[in-house]
């Protein structure tokens, strides 16, 4: 019995990280995965999926591994955002910056951050007003 792979997009795209930081020069990961099968775009270009990343990208367009590249950003260990509850002011910029809509709250209230949603991409620190945001270490699974 033969099983059918899925298409080369959607095997790069489950092997990226998902933290849709943008790092990569694209406006998510689907974008980069896209580019990726187009051979617009090579393998070295996710710092949250580090060298193991490009490696596994490699191997699925059969392309020779790369190191990923480190004027994109570092790789870290797995992170999410923390709202300190006592400094939020419910500006809501945080909630317009977040690519994966893991922050919730309304306007003049706390708000907070869903951490099983939340992908530690750091979009939503620069925008905050009073830096009420802080990352933590995050799932490991």
């Amino acid at each position: 019995m033969s099983t059918m792979l899925p298409p080369l997009v959607e095997r790069l795209d489950r092997l990226l990280p998902q933290t849709q930081c943008g790092q990569c020069g694209f406006e998510g990961c689907r974008p980069y995965a896209d580019a990726m099968a187009r051979r617009a775009a090579g393998v070295e270009r996710c710092p949250p999926g580090g060298d193991a990343g490009a490696r596994a990208l490699a191997r699925v367009l059969g392309v020779p591994a790369v190191p990923f590249d480190r004027t994109r950003g570092a790789h870290k260990p797995a992170q999410v955002a923390l709202v300190v509850e006592a400094d939020c002011i419910g500006c809501t910029k945080c909630i317009q910056a977040c690519p994966v809509d893991a922050i919730v709250g309304g306007a003049k209230y706390m708000h907070t951050v869903i951490a099983d949603l939340c992908t530690g991409c750091e979009l939503c620190i620069p925008p905050c007003p009073v830096d009420c945001i802080v990352l933590v270490p995050g799932r490991t699974d």
